[in-house]
């Protein structure tokens, strides 16, 4: 198959693709080889060569060299083997070019859709081997156009994809478009590499940091924990092995430069950074900021902490929806109750009532249950009993009369909890009907 310009094809195609001309080469030969045994058939012995000097793709039919021929298809004469290859001897096996030169245009095409598989194959893994390594890296890139809710963005190279749920919510973007995002993986499909992108990962904003942050890149800084909800708002808590940094003062930066670096390519995604502490409840405190607590109780078998804080900063210390402490939870690993002052004082007061059937026990006894982690009458009628009989003049009989009073004091609070609740929907739907 003699093909003038093939050379230069080959050279074109190696540049614009980045492909090895050995592996575009190969595609071609074994395009040729195809075509040729569809047209000489299936059950032949061919060979397809590329001859740099000719830029010609030669077929060669491999033939058995006999003194007599019984096939003419398989065999050839030793007389006439000796004319391709004078050290021919019976019994060899000779290559005899074939004539390319009818080839048609069933066989081109069928030529050249191999060559087309080989070279996407061939494509498909150097994007592969290129971006194999860069998982969990940031990529820049072009929006391109949209496609079942994906983005697909150029990459220079490839093209990747940003799946509607790595997307963030409420950000918009139109062709043309330049994005930042980060890899989450890079597999291979059937279609070729395929480079999956991310805006909504906890680790997007997390690299972003680190290269806003040089103390973060060279491990001064380390960012220990961070929750994240994508579009709306972010914790991190972080540490410093050097007393003499600051590491919540590093991320922050002078005038707020740096995390504002961050909060501008989120699209105003407000990120709280705290300290991070091996002291639980300092760092659950630190987790709940801006709010400010008064006291935490902490029930270590369960991991939980019920956290009270002033009337006032209730709503703040659960955020809107819940977003802050649900936030804080993500950040700390512990389960977090949000309680104010008032109603741990009202609890107080039950806990008092209930203590009272012995006598001498009041509100000392009720602050020391809520120390110890009692948060509610259903949990003081189901305490340990240890606990009951450490206060003095309580025995047995009392701690089954405090358990009992505390059973029948918990209907009564649920009874009560019950009436408030229906009022207050009563008066609210009073309200939208005014």
């Amino acid at each position: 198959m003699n093909i003038a310009p093939l050379k230069r094809e080959i050279d074109q195609i190696a540049k614009d693709k980045g492909i090895d001309k050995r592996t575009i080469i190969s595609a071609l030969e074994e395009a040729m080889k195809q075509a040729a045994r569809r047209k000489f058939g299936l059950e032949k012995e061919i060979e397809a060569r590329f001859n740099p000097e000719t830029s010609e793709i030669e077929l060669f039919e491999f033939r058995e060299v006999v003194e007599v021929i019984t096939d003419r298809d398989a065999h050839i004469t030793l007389a006439n083997a000796k004319k391709l290859d004078p050290e021919a001897e019976v019994g060899d096996e000779i290559g005899v070019k074939l004539d390319t030169a009818d080839f048609g245009r069933i066989l081109a095409q069928t030529a050249k859709q191999v060559i087309i598989q080989r070279v996407r194959d061939a494509e498909r893994d150097i994007v592969f081997e290129e971006y194999k390594d860069r998982k969990g890296e940031i990529v820049n890139g072009i929006v391109r156009r949209f496609e079942k809710g994906a983005l697909l963005v150029d990459l220079g190279r490839t093209e990747a994809v940003l799946p509607a749920k790595e997307q963030v919510p409420r950000e918009t973007y139109r062709p043309g478009d330049r994005i930042r995002a980060y890899v989450i993986d890079v597999t291979t499909m059937g279609k070729g590499a395929q480079v999956i992108l991310s805006r909504a990962a906890i680790q997007f904003m997390t690299k972003l940091f680190a290269q806003e942050v040089p103390e973060i890149y060279e491990g001064i800084v380390k960012i220990e924990s961070a929750a994240r909800e994508p579009g709306g708002r972010s914790k991190i808590a972080v540490s410093s092995r050097d007393k003499d940094v600051d590491p919540v003062g590093a991320c922050v930066g002078m005038k707020g430069s740096r995390v504002q670096a961050v909060v501008q390519e989120l699209r105003g995604e407000r990120i709280d950074i705290v300290p991070f502490s091996n002291d639980a409840p300092r760092y659950v405190c630190s987790a709940l900021s801006p709010a400010q607590v008064s006291k935490v109780i902490i029930d270590e078998t369960t991991k939980s902490m019920d956290v009270i804080v002033p009337d006032d900063q209730l709503s703040l210390a659960i955020g809107r929806k819940g977003q802050n402490v649900r936030l804080a939870v993500q950040l700390t690993g512990w389960k977090i109750d949000i309680k104010s002052e008032s109603k741990i004082r009202e609890l107080a007061d039950w806990f008092v009532r209930a203590v009272s059937v012995v006598p001498g026990l009041g509100a000392d006894e009720a602050d020391v249950l809520l120390q110890s982690g009692i948060t509610s009458l259903e949990d003081l009628a189901k305490c340990q009993d240890s606990l009951l009989l450490s206060f003095t003049g309580v025995d047995n009989a009392g701690v089954r009369a405090i358990k009992a009073k505390a059973a029948v004091l918990a209907q009564e609070k649920t009874a009560e909890d019950a009436r408030a609740a229906a009022a207050a929907e009563a008066a609210l739907n009073t309200e939208r009907r005014e």
